[in-house]
Protein backbone atom coordinates (compact mmCIF):
# COMPACT_ATOMS: atom_id res chain seq x y z
CA UNK A 1 0.00 0.00 0.00
CA UNK A 2 0.90 3.86 -1.19
CA UNK A 3 3.38 4.97 2.29
CA UNK A 4 0.84 5.79 5.21
CA UNK A 5 3.25 8.19 7.16
CA UNK A 6 1.52 11.63 7.82
CA UNK A 7 2.70 14.59 5.82
CA UNK A 8 3.50 17.88 7.50
CA UNK A 9 1.32 20.71 5.80
CA UNK A 10 2.39 23.93 6.15
CA UNK A 11 -0.67 26.83 5.81
CA UNK A 12 0.00 30.43 5.17
CA UNK A 13 -1.29 33.50 3.95
CA UNK A 14 -3.05 36.87 5.36
CA UNK A 15 -4.51 37.71 8.37
CA UNK A 16 -8.40 37.48 7.45
CA UNK A 17 -8.05 35.26 4.88
CA UNK A 18 -9.56 32.64 6.18
CA UNK A 19 -7.07 30.01 7.12
CA UNK A 20 -8.36 29.13 10.15
CA UNK A 21 -11.75 28.80 8.89
CA UNK A 22 -10.22 26.62 6.25
CA UNK A 23 -8.31 24.71 8.89
CA UNK A 24 -11.21 24.44 10.66
CA UNK A 25 -13.40 22.82 7.87
CA UNK A 26 -11.27 20.70 7.23
CA UNK A 27 -10.22 18.84 10.43
CA UNK A 28 -13.80 18.69 11.37
CA UNK A 29 -14.83 17.34 7.36
CA UNK A 30 -12.04 14.43 7.38
CA UNK A 31 -11.04 13.81 10.73
CA UNK A 32 -9.69 10.76 10.85
CA UNK A 33 -7.06 12.13 8.36
CA UNK A 34 -5.66 15.54 9.44
CA UNK A 35 -4.88 16.71 13.32
CA UNK A 36 -3.88 20.60 13.92
CA UNK A 37 -0.67 21.13 15.66
CA UNK A 38 -1.17 23.65 18.54
CA UNK A 39 1.08 26.45 18.44
CA UNK A 40 2.55 28.19 21.16
CA UNK A 41 1.93 31.96 21.19
CA UNK A 42 2.84 34.82 23.79
CA UNK A 43 -0.47 37.15 22.69
CA UNK A 44 -3.65 36.93 24.67
CA UNK A 45 -6.61 34.38 24.17
CA UNK A 46 -9.45 35.68 22.10
CA UNK A 47 -12.78 35.19 22.80
CA UNK A 48 -13.47 31.44 22.84
CA UNK A 49 -9.99 30.27 22.06
CA UNK A 50 -8.86 27.22 25.23
CA UNK A 51 -5.68 26.98 26.74
CA UNK A 52 -4.01 23.30 25.40
CA UNK A 53 -6.77 23.67 22.13
CA UNK A 54 -6.25 26.84 20.48
CA UNK A 55 -2.96 27.39 21.73
CA UNK A 56 -0.12 27.18 24.33
CA UNK A 57 -0.73 31.04 25.89
CA UNK A 58 2.96 31.84 26.88
CA UNK A 59 4.67 34.55 28.97
CA UNK A 60 7.88 35.95 26.53
CA UNK A 61 10.51 34.58 29.61
CA UNK A 62 8.18 30.97 29.09
CA UNK A 63 8.36 31.25 24.85
CA UNK A 64 12.58 32.26 25.71
CA UNK A 65 13.15 29.49 27.98
CA UNK A 66 11.34 26.89 25.40
CA UNK A 67 13.93 28.29 22.62
CA UNK A 68 16.62 28.07 24.96
CA UNK A 69 16.00 24.16 25.29
CA UNK A 70 15.21 23.73 21.66
CA UNK A 71 11.66 22.45 22.20
CA UNK A 72 10.38 24.30 18.26
CA UNK A 73 10.87 23.16 15.33
CA UNK A 74 10.05 27.52 14.56
CA UNK A 75 9.50 30.40 16.05
CA UNK A 76 8.77 33.31 14.71
CA UNK A 77 7.95 37.73 15.71
CA UNK A 78 4.66 38.39 14.35
CA UNK A 79 2.72 41.79 15.05
CA UNK A 80 4.49 42.15 18.45
CA UNK A 81 4.01 38.45 19.47
CA UNK A 82 5.33 35.44 19.16
CA UNK A 83 4.11 32.11 17.38
CA UNK A 84 6.15 28.97 17.49
CA UNK A 85 5.47 25.12 16.64
CA UNK A 86 6.06 22.71 19.58
CA UNK A 87 8.44 19.66 17.75
CA UNK A 88 7.32 16.67 20.06
CA UNK A 89 3.71 16.65 18.77
CA UNK A 90 4.15 17.07 15.28
CA UNK A 91 6.84 14.44 15.19
CA UNK A 92 4.45 11.35 17.51
CA UNK A 93 1.28 12.72 14.63
CA UNK A 94 3.29 12.12 11.34
CA UNK A 95 4.52 8.94 12.83
CA UNK A 96 1.08 7.72 13.76
CA UNK A 97 -0.19 8.47 9.86
CA UNK A 98 -1.79 12.09 10.35
CA UNK A 99 -1.75 14.49 8.11
CA UNK A 100 -0.19 17.90 10.84
CA UNK A 101 -1.69 21.07 9.41
CA UNK A 102 0.95 23.98 11.02
CA UNK A 103 -0.67 27.46 10.53
CA UNK A 104 1.84 29.86 10.12
CA UNK A 105 3.71 32.56 9.45
CA UNK A 106 6.04 33.20 5.98
CA UNK A 107 8.99 33.70 8.54
CA UNK A 108 8.39 30.58 10.14
CA UNK A 109 7.13 28.30 7.39
CA UNK A 110 10.51 28.76 5.32
CA UNK A 111 12.36 27.64 8.60
CA UNK A 112 10.37 24.35 9.09
CA UNK A 113 10.63 23.84 5.44
CA UNK A 114 14.61 23.92 5.59
CA UNK A 115 13.67 20.76 8.78
CA UNK A 116 11.11 18.78 6.88
CA UNK A 117 11.86 19.37 2.97
CA UNK A 118 8.73 16.93 2.31
CA UNK A 119 6.23 19.16 3.81
CA UNK A 120 3.67 20.54 1.49
CA UNK A 121 3.05 24.19 1.82
CA UNK A 122 -0.22 26.01 0.62
CA UNK A 123 -0.67 29.61 0.46
CA UNK A 124 -4.10 31.10 1.11
CA UNK A 125 -5.05 34.66 -0.20
CA UNK A 126 -8.84 36.71 -0.54
CA UNK A 127 -10.27 37.35 -3.58
CA UNK A 128 -9.35 40.74 -3.50
CA UNK A 129 -7.90 43.34 -0.92
CA UNK A 130 -11.72 45.11 -0.75
CA UNK A 131 -12.77 41.61 0.93
CA UNK A 132 -9.94 41.36 2.99
CA UNK A 133 -10.32 44.99 4.69
CA UNK A 134 -13.76 43.87 5.51
CA UNK A 135 -13.27 40.32 6.76
CA UNK A 136 -10.69 42.05 9.43
CA UNK A 137 -13.06 44.54 10.09
CA UNK A 138 -16.16 42.36 10.72
CA UNK A 139 -14.07 40.05 13.00
CA UNK A 140 -13.87 43.04 15.28
CA UNK A 141 -11.14 41.61 17.45
CA UNK A 142 -8.72 44.00 16.65
CA UNK A 143 -8.48 48.32 16.37
CA UNK A 144 -7.51 50.11 13.47
CA UNK A 145 -4.27 50.47 14.21
CA UNK A 146 -3.36 46.73 14.07
CA UNK A 147 -5.44 46.44 11.00
CA UNK A 148 -3.49 48.55 9.23
CA UNK A 149 -0.13 46.74 10.69
CA UNK A 150 -1.70 43.44 9.41
CA UNK A 151 -2.31 45.43 5.65
CA UNK A 152 0.83 46.49 5.89
CA UNK A 153 2.49 42.85 6.51
CA UNK A 154 0.27 41.76 3.80
CA UNK A 155 2.15 43.27 1.44
CA UNK A 156 5.64 42.08 2.22
CA UNK A 157 3.80 38.39 2.64
CA UNK A 158 1.96 38.19 -0.81
CA UNK A 159 5.49 38.54 -2.52
CA UNK A 160 6.61 35.54 -1.12
CA UNK A 161 3.80 33.31 -1.67
CA UNK A 162 5.66 32.48 -4.58
CA UNK A 163 8.23 30.13 -1.98
CA UNK A 164 4.69 27.93 -1.29
CA UNK A 165 4.01 24.79 -3.22
CA UNK A 166 0.36 25.53 -3.67
CA UNK A 167 -2.42 28.74 -3.49
CA UNK A 168 -5.33 28.67 -2.94
CA UNK A 169 -8.03 32.03 -3.76
CA UNK A 170 -10.32 31.22 -0.31
CA UNK A 171 -13.77 32.73 -2.38
CA UNK A 172 -15.91 29.71 -1.93
CA UNK A 173 -15.11 27.98 1.62
CA UNK A 174 -15.79 24.29 1.17
CA UNK A 175 -14.24 24.55 -2.40
CA UNK A 176 -11.18 26.00 -0.68
CA UNK A 177 -11.31 22.82 1.99
CA UNK A 178 -11.98 20.03 -0.50
CA UNK A 179 -8.80 21.72 -2.82
CA UNK A 180 -6.54 21.14 0.25
CA UNK A 181 -7.54 17.56 0.81
CA UNK A 182 -7.02 16.70 -2.65
CA UNK A 183 -3.47 18.50 -2.84
CA UNK A 184 -2.61 16.37 0.10
CA UNK A 185 -4.29 13.01 -1.05
CA UNK A 186 -2.16 13.36 -4.64
CA UNK A 187 0.92 14.56 -2.33
CA UNK A 188 0.52 10.98 -1.10
CA UNK A 189 0.51 9.30 -4.16
CA UNK A 190 3.57 11.03 -5.63
CA UNK A 191 6.46 8.72 -6.62
CA UNK A 192 9.39 10.22 -4.80
CA UNK A 193 7.21 9.36 -1.54
CA UNK A 194 6.81 6.03 -2.46
CA UNK A 195 9.92 4.35 -3.61
CA UNK A 196 10.07 1.47 -1.03
CA UNK A 197 6.82 0.50 -2.42
CA UNK A 198 8.04 0.65 -5.91
CA UNK A 199 11.03 -1.36 -5.06
CA UNK A 200 9.12 -3.63 -3.97
CA UNK A 201 6.80 -4.41 -6.27
CA UNK A 202 9.84 -4.37 -8.70
CA UNK A 203 11.59 -7.24 -6.77
CA UNK A 204 7.83 -9.31 -6.96
CA UNK A 205 8.15 -8.86 -10.29
CA UNK A 206 11.70 -9.80 -10.90
CA UNK A 207 11.26 -12.96 -8.81
CA UNK A 208 8.31 -14.17 -10.56
CA UNK A 209 9.89 -13.81 -14.13
CA UNK A 210 13.41 -14.97 -12.96
CA UNK A 211 12.66 -18.50 -14.09
CA UNK A 212 11.38 -17.42 -17.46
Amino acid sequence: MLNDKGLLLIISGFSGAGKGTIINGLINKYRDRYTLSISATTRGPREGEVEGISYFFKTKDEFTTMIENDELIEYANYVDNYYGTPKKYVDESLESGKNVILEIEIQGALQVKEMYPQAVSIFIMPPSAQILIKRLLERGTEDLQTIKKRMTRAQKEGMRAKYYDYLIINDDLQQSIDSVDRIIRCEHMKCKRNFDLIDSINKEVYELTRGD
